[in-house]
């Protein structure tokens, strides 16, 4: 999807791609493509269907009954909050009784963002997503708690941290794998001990330095589904 952002030197761009996202500094007003929504559905199924057209920013056009059961709503909702998993949670919570259409309608003025994340210090262009100023925090530690778990220990200690700008708002941390160098050490000589341990603690910061982390594909692909399991 296309944002429209105008620069703080008056220069209007267009952006489709985090990785094109200007430096925070340099943006005066974004703005961002707004589809409106035909919702069909029973009377039964209306107030999931309204807390889920709010959670995901919509704004209500019009409200009506097409017979005694059924209910049409009209709905101006953002494009960045349905691309994703709006159809398949509309499906949920109507039981699989409501039709969506929807057609590019508009612009809004919003306060977007683009959050980064950082594994080892580094930033993974293909993890940046854009996303409303608001749900940034919840959806960097959503993010990060993921990451977590899908990415592998390493001989070191490997931080991953969701940020907006220089500013980091998430961090979590994939423990080392501890290797028992002292195992083969017997009786008390507590000073060889000491010294394989200084050694190993050496070691790993060397490798923290120059380590490369390894990613698996299913990292890339909790990004698409980041919003739907932090709502």
């Amino acid at each position: 999807m296309r944002y429209k952002i105008t620069k703080t030197d008056g220069e209007l761009v267009e952006v489709d791609n985090p990785s094109r996202w200007p430096d925070p500094s340099e943006i005066a007003k974004i703005q961002e493509p707004v589809i409106l929504a035909t919702i069909l559905t029973n009377e039964e199924y209306v107030g999931g269907i309204l807390k889920l057209v709010e959670d995901k920013r919509g704004k209500q056009k019009t409200f009506e009954y097409v017979s005694s059961s059924r209910v049409m709503l009209h709905y101006e909702l953002p494009l960045n909050e349905i691309v994703l998993d709006f159809y398949d949670r509309l499906k949920s919570v109507s039981r699989g009784y409501a039709s969506l259409d929807y057609h590019l309608a508009d612009y809004w003025e919003s306060p977007m963002v683009k959050l980064d994340i950082l594994v080892a210090g580094e930033p993974v262009d293909a993890l940046s997503i854009i996303v409303h100023r608001d749900f940034a925090y919840e959806r960097g530690k959503a993010l990060v708690s993921k990451m977590r778990q899908l990415i592998p220990r390493q001989m070191f200690e490997v931080a991953i941290q969701a940020s907006i700008g220089a500013k980091i708002i998430a961090r979590e941390t994939v423990s080392a794998i501890r290797k028992n160098v002292i195992a083969k050490c017997y009786g008390g000589d507590i000073s060889r001990k000491r010294k394989l341990l200084e050694k190993q603690k050496e070691g790993k910061k060397r490798m923290k330095r120059i380590g490369r982390v390894d990613i698996p594909q299913e990292a890339f692909l909790a990004v698409l589904k980041v919003g739907e399991d932090s709502n």
